[in-house]
């Protein structure tokens, strides 16, 4: 468990509370239970350290407070928009009997013993945090997954998790896929459509047709030269020579 140290906090104003962020310190405070709500101080640098441990929200905290010990669960971080550091924590205090829903993320073990997957099979997770319903003294840490024996086309389902007492799903009457060991996707592209391909074999024909024509044209002029009609050939003489005489008729 891990553990994290604070301080009780006056602070009453706006600008008090940004002075003590100003030094390094995160605001906090501890509700829950019969108990008064406890404004508390602790430092950014740990709680910093413990976010970036995983399941930080759903893993029991012991905060220790002028000696005191309390064992709190974080509920809730706010973060600076521009720095992304830290600036709020709500903590709820651990109560025996009183009743909490939380997300617990699920953890998979044991890939290379799966058949299904060495076969190149893939574990397709449809949930990756399942929404639990628990006592506050019972909240597991982290749901687990033996993949171990399980071959291709196999669906895990919530029943075969094993839940701690007094731990619920909130999701109830149906047993709900939390994943699957699926058969190896191989991308194949479509065919085309019947359609489509009797258009594009005949805009090939006619482009075909249109070279041979071009074809033919092409090679009539070579064969023709640069001849020319009598009649024609004599208008082009007279603009050439404007002085020779016309041709007779």
């Amino acid at each position: 468990m891990n553990s994290l140290e604070a301080s009780i906090r006056n602070t009453k104003s706006k600008g008090e509370v940004n002075s003590l962020r100003q030094k390094g310190e995160v605001p906090g405070i501890i509700y829950g239970g019969s108990e008064e709500n406890q404004k508390v101080s602790l430092s950014k640098k740990q709680i910093k350290y413990l976010i970036e441990q995983e399941n930080f929200l759903s893993n029991i905290i012991s905060i220790n407070i002028d000696g005191n010990s309390i064992k709190v669960l974080p509920r809730e971080i706010s973060y600076d928009t521009l720095t992304d550091d830290p600036i709020h924590v709500d903590f709820l205090r651990i109560v025996k009997g009183a009743k909490i829903i939380i997300e617990i993320p699920v953890k998979f073990i044991n890939n290379e013993k799966s058949p299904g997957l060495k076969r190149g099979g893939v574990l397709n997770i449809v949930r990756r945090k399942i929404e639990l319903k628990c006592a506050t003294e019972n909240v597991p840490n982290e749901l687990v997954v033996d993949l171990e024996g399980l071959e291709i086309g196999t669906s895990i389902k919530i029943s075969s998790i094993s839940l701690p007492d007094n731990v619920k799903p909130t999701i109830q009457g149906r047993d709900f896929v939390v994943a699957t060991v699926a058969a190896p996707t191989v991308f194949k592209e479509p065919e085309k459509p019947a359609e489509e391909a009797a258009t594009e074999g005949a805009e090939g024909a006619e482009a075909g047709a249109e070279g041979a024509e071009g074809a033919t044209a092409e090679a009539a002029t070579k064969e023709g030269g640069d001849k020319t009609p009598d009649g024609e050939k004599g208008k082009e003489d007279q603009k050439k020579d404007p002085k020779a005489p016309a041709e007779k008729k």
